[in-house]
């Protein structure tokens, strides 16, 4: 970790440890809990994560295999690549790049870019790892394409921000059955979904095989 990371954000990660005490997470889990909590600066965040089983293990197998990761705008994108490049290397894709330049009528420019990315991410094997942190309407055309059949993702990081279409979208996430690690209620946002890719990546770089 010293080889990645600054003195001063370890110095915070051993404060998070020290204020959260025991917890019931597995090594994977606190890591990503620990890495939220240092985006947010909330300790109270941990009340809202929640993983489905063996979620962080996909995640990182997903990752080791060369699954490239998917975000849903250029910030979360853009906090994602700096450890991409200095852990596995793993490509990132924004799904603005496969939206339209103004929003349709009745939808959104991300749920459009959503179907039109994941049809042709999607062949890809293993699946893109999904990290959702601000469009709750590209979520929720993920969870369609799924339900009718499209390949699901390796995992999906399911943490829109917001209000509106928010608590829906992470309900039916909750529902689905997919790997997924999930930040209930209005928070969220690129920032807190990136780090939880950020935290996978760094265990999968700091594993003694590689």
């Amino acid at each position: 970790m010293a080889g990645l990371d600054h003195p001063i954000f370890l110095e915070s990660i051993r404060r998070i440890r020290e204020q959260l005490g025991e917890t019931a997470l597995n090594p994977l889990q606190q890591t990503v809990l620990e890495r939220l909590i240092h985006s947010s600066g909330d300790l109270g965040i941990a009340s809202l994560l929640t993983f489905s089983e063996e979620a962080c293990e996909s995640g990182v197998a997903a990752l080791e295999a060369g699954a490239s990761i998917l975000t849903d705008t250029a910030m979360a994108a853009a906090a994602v690549v700096p450890m991409a490049k200095r852990t596995l290397h793993t490509t990132v894709h924004t799904l603005l790049d496969w939206a339209p330049e103004t929003s349709p009528s009745g939808s959104t420019r991300s749920a459009l870019g959503m179907k039109s990315a994941w049809f042709e991410l999607a062949t890809q094997m293993p699946a893109p790892v999904v990290l959702i942190g601000s469009a709750p309407t590209a979520m929720d055309v993920l969870l369609d394409l799924v339900r009718d059949g499209a390949t699901s993702p390796s995992l999906i990081i399911g943490m829109p921000v917001g209000f509106v279409g928010v608590a829906e979208s992470k309900q039916r996430l909750a529902v689905s059955g997919l790997p997924q690690i999930r930040l209930d209620g209005s928070r969220g946002g690129a920032g807190l979904a990136a780090s939880v890719v950020n935290a996978l990546l760094r265990s999968s770089f700091q594993r003694p095989e590689l």
